[in-house]
């Protein structure tokens, strides 16, 4: 039987205080992935963590990783590292594979792309949480290269090949892990497709604690995300650029900010980021959240559903396991449009507002449950109990 299909393990025999290495692909600041990361540091008080690169602010390693250790690879000192870093995706293989983790009692990847490759012992269990299979090495590869002006030039053609290559080694180490973890349907399903493997799915972890069900909502709609090409924000702008009526409230910054403010009507407003406890008043209280791109799970979305606030979202990815669908379910709470277009979206906000009655946000917080912390925790804990089984630990 494959180890995918072996009953969770119990949580009592792992020890919670066994040195951990936790390898997360790269930290350049604190989003979905690293709320993962920070979340399984807390289970393993004596996790050490091995990451590329490491940005992140004083004030965050203070908050979510106090007294965890961690480990960079070379690459982290070069000079103006944090502005190209991403350039370096071609030599990622080779510096994860630089780490040591050999003298750990388990392994543990948290990977979206570079740490699944992590050289481990045949008898070391290895556990990988996956966000997502490499996105821009495999079916999105076409939408980077295009966003990037990368065709076929001599440019283009060593990106192409260097893309190659990172897929050889992807499938190549596909394998090494003992067991997956998917972080919704939409990866399990990737995985599946790309690597052949079966995979658990464990959501990643919502602090419900800090975001409380506000009923009183005002008059806009919020979007909420890092403003790069595939979250599709522009979609959602151009949507309300012909609803001159509704406002839009843009939370975020990235890449596309200069873009997208210059594409934006009087009616769309844009925040950048915010401080956590305004970021989640603004989820809070706004009529509805609007997403239109493919996300692989979206932390941002359920939190926005455990502050009671309903979902306006593309029917792809992540969405389709956090959003209960208005016409499908008893207690609906939200949105799904089927294709990214203008008109689409338009016709799933208007059908919003038609039917918004049936939509309550208790409903909403009820439905963000699914994704507490200790769902999260009970999830990752019985997978590496599993992994431990295997081989012998207990």
């Amino acid at each position: 039987m494959p180890i995918e299909e072996f009953p969770a393990a119990s949580t009592n025999g792992v020890d919670r205080h066994g040195r951990i290495a936790v390898v997360h692909d790269w930290c350049p600041n604190f989003r979905g992935g690293e709320r993962v990361l920070a979340q399984i540091c807390k289970q393993f008080p004596n996790a050490e963590v091995f990451t590329l690169f490491d940005f992140l602010p004083a004030e965050v390693k203070e908050q979510y990783f106090r007294d965890v250790e961690f480990h960079t690879s070379a690459a982290n000192r070069l000079p103006m590292i944090e502005k190209f870093y991403r350039s370096l995706f071609f030599l990622c293989p080779f510096l994860i594979e630089q780490f040591d983790v050999t003298g750990y009692d388990a392994v543990i990847s948290s990977s979206a792309a570079f740490s699944r490759g992590v050289i481990t012992r045949p008898d070391q269990p290895h556990l990988c949480y996956v966000h997502s299979p490499v996105r821009y090495a495999w079916d999105e590869q076409f939408s980077y290269l295009q966003q990037g002006r990368l065709g076929f030039g001599p440019k283009g053609l060593l990106y192409r090949y260097m893309l190659h290559c990172l897929r050889t080694w992807d499938t190549r180490t596909a394998h090494g892990p003992d067991l997956m973890l998917a972080n919704s349907n939409y990866v399990r399903s990737r995985i599946q497709h790309i690597y052949g493997r079966n995979a658990r799915v464990v959501f990643p972890p919502v602090c419900l604690n800090e975001l409380p069900c506000v009923e009183d909502k005002d008059d806009y709609y919020v979007s909420a995300s890092f403003l790069a090409p595939y979250k599709r924000t522009d979609l959602v702008i151009r949507a309300f650029n012909a609803m001159p009526s509704r406002r839009l409230i843009v939370v975020g910054e990235g890449q596309q900010s200069a873009t997208l403010r210059s594409l934006a009507g009087p009616n769309v407003s844009f925040s950048g980021f915010l401080p956590r406890k305004e970021y989640v008043e603004t989820l809070a209280r706004a009529k509805a959240m609007v997403f239109a791109g493919c996300e692989d799970f979206g932390i941002a979305l359920a939190e926005a559903q455990a502050c009671g606030t309903p979902l306006i979202a593309f029917g792809r990815g992540g969405a389709v396991d956090i959003v209960r669908r208005m016409g499908t379910d008893t207690e609906p709470t939200g949105v799904l449009f089927k294709t990214q277009t203008v008109e689409n979206l338009i016709e799933a906000i208007n059908r919003f507002e038609e039917d918004s009655h049936l939509i309550t946000p208790r409903a909403c917080t009820r439905n963000a449950q699914r994704f507490s912390e200790e769902n999260f925790d009970r999830g990752v804990l019985e997978a590496l109990g599993t992994v431990q089984a295997l081989h012998g630990v207990i």
